[in-house]
């Protein structure tokens, strides 16, 4: 049994987190951070905890937190865990950041796309991207695991396979994503309200949005060379769900023709066939935000599009679970040599 420690416990991926880890065997969760409930009780703050979780809200205190647990989860804005991550702290216990802070290598980089300063940018280079499903091996043995984010997760893993085995050109990557509401937080914002996003659809972020670095950093690894994809996001009016429809051209073969519907089959079967949280649905069969929804599961398939000498490749997957939570406790099993499943046996709820 480890012990386990939650900064911004109160945010809903902090909420989903708190609801994995009860599951969890092997966990005891010691600390319900929060900076603005300090002193209230978690279950009045969320009423599904209610006589499940009896401890009140703690502050955010990550030098003390570091010194009575195993592994602290940081589901924190971007720049919190930058400004006050120190080496003392990382001696005394691992943690899983799920914001942003280490998952860009250039701190010019992040810098730019983020609009804030990096305070702690020695730390950038041992931080282990946690896709587990590329980067299992090094996350195993990593003190500081920068957990992707939702919009980046789907986008890499519907498009990995065929950028890693050189059957698309990459540069010609486009990636349409959509996403529910609870992917923009809990904090209270205009643009969150009911009436701002019920019976409306919009896009947002368009040529800026700030995953977009990460997503051609990750895919460049796969590449072997720098890439630039074009990707933009939209809210739909849901509260979970990531669906990432991703354009881009097939690369011919020496004969002159396309890789074939078996081929791009084989390349998604060849990464994906042993792994527990990637589903390479049927042919035909499109990836659908209701048959992930609350699960750690990412459902990805592809269509050839013959005349335009393009695929359509598609990813579905749950934003506060394996797009945050869910991953960031993938990791931790990791960590801790735990089944990489424990705690993550989620059966997508429908209806």
């Amino acid at each position: 049994m480890i012990k386990a420690g939650i900064i911004g416990a109160t945010g809903y991926a902090g909420a989903e987190l708190v609801r994995i880890l009860l599951g969890h065997k092997e966990v005891e969760i010691k600390w319900y951070g929060s900076r603005s409930y300090i002193d209230q009780k978690y279950a009045q703050l969320y009423q599904n905890m209610f006589q499940l979780v009896e401890d009140t809200c703690l502050d955010d205190n990550i030098e003390e937190l570091a010194k009575q647990v195993d592994v602290i989860f940081t589901a924190t804005p971007q720049g919190f865990l930058g400004g006050v991550l120190t080496e003392e702290i990382l001696k005394n216990t691992r943690i899983v950041d799920l914001s942003a802070d280490y998952r860009i290598k250039d701190v010019d980089t992040y810098e730019k796309w983020y609009k804030i300063e990096h305070k702690s940018p020695q730390f950038i280079n041992e931080a282990v991207y946690g896709l587990c499903e590329i980067n299992r091996e090094q996350v195993k043995g990593a003190r500081l695991v920068a957990n992707p984010g939702c919009y980046t997760t789907c986008s890499i893993l519907t498009a990995y396979p065929l950028v890693k085995e050189g059957l698309i050109d990459p540069d010609t990557l486009i990636i349409d994503a959509k996403s529910g509401t609870s992917g923009a937080g809990r904090g209270a914002k205009v643009n969150n309200l009911f009436c701002e996003v019920n019976e409306n659809m919009k896009a947002y972020g368009v040529a800026t949005h700030r995953h977009t670095p990460e997503i051609e950093e990750q895919l460049g690894y796969a590449a072997g060379k720098e890439i630039t994809v074009s990707f933009t996001p939209h809210l739909v009016p849901m509260n979970r769900g990531i669906l990432a429809t991703e354009y881009a051209s097939l690369v011919k073969k020496e004969d002159g023709t396309y890789p074939t519907k078996e081929e791009i089959r084989a390349a998604y079967n060849k990464y994906y066939e042993k792994e527990t949280f990637v589903r390479v649905l049927e042919e035909g069969v499109c990836p659908e935000t209701k048959w992930v929804e609350g699960s750690n599961y990412v459902d990805v398939n592809f269509v050839i599009d013959e005349r335009t000498g393009r695929v359509v490749m598609m990813g579905a997957l749950d934003n506060l679970v394996k797009g945050a939570a869910g991953q960031a406790v993938q990791n931790m099993n990791l960590l801790f040599g735990f089944p990489e499943d424990e705690g993550l046996k989620l059966v997508p709820m429908f209806p």
